[in-house]
C-alpha cells in the first residue's frame, strides 16, 4: 500500500503542486502525493504549469486546495512544508505525521519579463526536484 505524503505551501499554486507532481513522477509506485495551501489561490500559477509540462508533468487539470480538503479524510505519513509562511501558519494538526520543512522561494512572486519569470519557475522546479531525489535516497 502506498504511503500518503502532503506537500503544503501558502497558495497551493506553485511549490506544493510542483513537489506533488515530482514525487509522483519519481516514486508514484511508493507514495500518493497530495498538495494543499493554508490560503489557497484561485488557480495554479500558469508559468508553473508550463515548466512542469516541459518535463512531462501535466498540472493543467489541478486546482489549488485548502487544508480542510484533507483534515479528517487522509492519514499522512509525512507533511512536507515548502514555504516559510505555511510553516508559521500551520499548526500541528496532522497527528503522527512526520513534519518536514523545505524552504523554497515562491515562483509566483517572481518579477520581470515572461521569460525571466519562466526561468525562475524552472530554477525552483529543479531545486524541488533535487530535494525530492535526495530525500528519496535518504529514506530508502
Amino acid at each position: 500500500m502506498n504511503r500518503n505524503i502532503l506537500f503544503l505551501c501558502t497558495g497551493n499554486s506553485a511549490r506544493s503542486q510542483m513537489a506533488a507532481g515530482l514525487l509522483e513522477k519519481h516514486a508514484g509506485h511508493m507514495f500518493n502525493a497530495f498538495s494543499a495551501g493554508t490560503r489557497p489561490n484561485d488557480e495554479i500559477f500558469p508559468p508553473v504549469v508550463h515548466v512542469m509540462k516541459e518535463i512531462g508533468i501535466d498540472l493543467s487539470s489541478q486546482k489549488p486546495k485548502g487544508l480542510k480538503t484533507y483534515l479528517g479524510q487522509k492519514h499522512f505519513e509525512y507533511v512536507i512544508i515548502v514555504c516559510s509562511e505555511a510553516d508559521k501558519e500551520c499548526p500541528a494538526i496532522f497527528g503522527h505525521a512526520r513534519r518536514i520543512f523545505w524552504r523554497f522561494d515562491d515562483p509566483a512572486a517572481a518579477a520581470g519579463s515572461e521569460a525571466e519569470i519562466v526561468s525562475v519557475c524552472r530554477s525552483i522546479r529543479d531545486q524541488i526536484d533535487a530535494k525530492i531525489t535526495d530525500w528519496l535516497n535518504e529514506i530508502s
